[in-house]
């Protein structure tokens, strides 16, 4: 499945960029997925989700590490761009993500070694675990999203922009994406950090440790919850906003992502 869904995104990737972003096409009106693109989109999609499916859950017991945290980020990332395209053209977005979906595909099979999650069988911990990565994967669209904003910003002011970034959305389309991103982002991470800070015991079987994840998330449930504040009462955007968006993942990624990658791939452990 991993190689199927790696296969599909590729194959899609080169199709677009062959039909959409080279030679006289880039001179025609942009329009948005035919049918059979969208449809083998959802296909790969689907294989995505079942190899995912297949790397963290076996049997009884949950397997989890760095490559399966960035693959269902990259997984989630590209299942919004398809719900939105139905709403607003994302064809530029998408032919950025496709081939990071590729790799993100491959990647549990490239790096297999991984975290077995204690306390996996309980329908509460399952719970906390889901929301943990949701809000982590919506957080990192939210700032690979408000990267790719700056880049088209600077190229605006400077009057020069390539075909490819001239196919994405509306700034203010982008905008509003990145807040609808965060809200549902925060929401998500503030059900984690309670769960995690009140329900400790019946979800871990220990109590709560202070540690450098706890820190980590704290601080940047702070930035993002100064974000959404800052953007009802001041109306804050543009690149405000991003700097914002950008130091809270980073915040976020050191919770978890950053200590998982030195433990698995530079210490070797699990």
């Amino acid at each position: 499945m991993h190689l199927l869904a790696a296969a599909l995104y590729a194959g899609l990737a080169g199709h677009l960029w062959r039909v959409r972003w080279r030679g006289p096409v880039l001179d025609r009106p942009a329009g948005g997925l035919k049918s059979t693109e969208r449809a083998l989109l959802l296909i790969a999609l689907i294989a995505h989700a079942v190899s995912l499916r297949m790397s963290v859950f076996d049997g009884s017991t949950m397997r989890f590490g760095f490559a399966v945290a960035i693959s269902v980020m990259l997984w989630l990332a590209i299942a919004l761009y398809w719900i939105e395209s139905f709403y607003a053209r994302m064809d530029g977005l998408q032919v950025l993500a496709l081939p990071l979906g590729a790799v993100g595909a491959l990647l549990p099979v490239l790096f297999p070694e991984a975290h077995v999650l204690e306390n996996a069988g309980s329908p509460g911990f399952r719970l906390h675990f889901l929301m943990a990565m949701l809000a982590y994967s919506l957080f990192t669209l939210a700032a690979l999203h408000a990267s790719l904003m700056s880049v088209v910003e600077r190229s605006l002011h400077r009057g020069r922009i390539s075909p490819l970034l001239a196919g994405l959305p509306p700034l203010l389309t982008m905008e509003a994406l990145l807040f609808r991103l965060i809200h549902v982002a925060f929401v998500l991470l503030t059900l984690t950090l309670v769960s995690g800070i009140f329900f400790s015991e019946s979800l871990f079987g220990k109590a709560l440790s202070f540690n450098h994840k706890t820190l980590f998330a704290i601080i940047s449930w702070l930035i993002f919850a100064a974000l959404l504040i800052g953007r009802h009462l001041r109306g804050w955007r543009g690149r405000l906003a991003l700097r914002w968006t950008l130091s809270g993942f980073a915040a976020l990624l050191l919770a978890y992502i950053g200590s998982r990658f030195v433990l698995e791939v530079i210490l070797g452990r699990t």
